[in-house]
């Protein structure tokens, strides 16, 4: 199995743990019939899969990103997944302002990412 490259894999685990972690903390207002203490504890549970790949992701990423590019990458792929998320599983649309809001977040982390890190 082809092995994937350290600059790539923090993406595609931060995706996956990020999937994970959206179905934890959303997935259940599908469910509003159930007991808040049941939810928890399901959200708890999928919680740990997220763990499972967000660690691993900061821990490879940290040899190739400073901290805070991991960071502003996980922002970003917080939002893209939470923008389908949305529309595909709750069914519900993004506004223009929520795009305005998401970009401007994302012109946030192009400026994490410019340039070599320099101490302030």
């Amino acid at each position: 199995m082809p092995r994937i490259p350290p600059l790539l894999a923090p993406i595609l685990l931060l995706i996956g743990s990020n999937v994970f972690m959206t179905f934890a903390w959303y997935g259940h207002l599908k469910f509003r019939d159930r007991p808040l203490w049941l939810v928890v504890l399901v959200s708890w549970a999928i919680a740990f899969f997220e763990y499972c790949l967000a660690v691993p992701a900061n821990r490879i990423g940290d040899g190739v990103y400073s901290v805070a590019q991991l960071k502003a990458m996980q922002e970003v792929i917080t939002l893209g997944v939470f923008a389908v998320f949305s529309i595909l599983y709750l069914g519900q649309k993004v506004t223009m302002n929520q795009l305005a809001g998401f970009a401007l977040i994302a012109a946030g982390a192009f400026f994490v990412f410019r340039g070599p890190p320099q101490a302030v």
